[in-house]
């Protein structure tokens, strides 16, 4: 059958009718406070919790100062002071580190990525030998990242060169991310949020609709707008006639 075809079959749903379906759907706003609640508690946003909490009346799942101890540590990470971030980790528990080689190691890898921006060439080199080279060979499975990050001396430009997305503000991200979830996970927390999944499971689900039915859906995340596109997948404009 050709795509043509299959088109021509699909159901179609006016955006009446799906945004009349959409209001019969009943939901819980206790239940969407605490989605929100459980993302700012996760993501180490204290004001923001702070703050909701008062609006909604919904008391934030855990001490909110173990909260600030999480955003300082991330803040450390993010801002590149990796000799800050384990200080104030060990100070939580040194356990989170001790027990953890690859956390321990990415945190030390971002350290030599931040020697390295900083052009301390020679001093990076040093602590790659005398700290991360003894690290690899007790873990042969992180030699492989070891050596991606020292390609960077490789290159006179480093921003431009194979690896220079290690110096992009994403690499410090995902370490912030990893040591964030690690400190969620020793203080018996979750470590993810459920509101990305369930939008990922929202995406899924539209994906799987794309291909029974033509439908209004969401194209912009951010603004959550109802799209409704023709047949040629242009987008067909609002009747705003009364």
């Amino acid at each position: 059958m050709s795509s043509t075809e299959n088109e021509k079959k699909k159901k179609t749903v006016s955006k009446e009718e799906w945004e009349q379906r959409l209001a019969e759907v009943k939901v819980n706003k206790q239940d969407l406070n605490q989605l929100v609640m459980n993302y700012l508690v996760v993501e180490g946003y204290r004001d923001a919790a702070e703050q909701f909490s008062l609006e909604s009346g919904l008391e934030p799942t855990v001490d909110l100062q173990s909260i600030q101890e999480r955003m300082d540590i991330r803040h450390a990470v993010q801002s590149g002071d990796i000799d800050t971030a384990i200080d104030l980790v060990n100070e939580l528990n040194p356990e989170i580190l001790d027990t953890n080689p690859q956390l321990s190691f990415h945190l030390q890898q971002q350290r030599l990525i931040e020697l390295i921006r900083q052009g301390a060439f020679q001093e990076a080199l040093e602590f790659a030998t005398e700290e991360m080279a003894p690290r690899g060979e007790e873990h042969p499975e992180f030699l492989a990242e070891l050596e991606r990050t020292m390609a960077l001396l490789a290159f006179q430009d480093t921003i431009d060169s194979p690896v220079g997305e290690l110096l992009h503000p994403g690499q410090r991200q995902k370490t912030a991310s990893e040591l964030n979830a690690a400190i969620l996970i020793n203080q018996s927390q979750e470590k993810d949020p459920k509101l990305p999944n369930l939008l990922k499971m929202l995406a899924w689900s539209q994906e799987q609709l794309d291909e029974r039915m033509n439908y209004p859906k969401i194209e912009n995340w951010v603004k959550a707008d109802l799209v409704v596109r023709d047949e040629n997948g242009n987008q067909m404009e609002e009747d705003t006639s009364l």
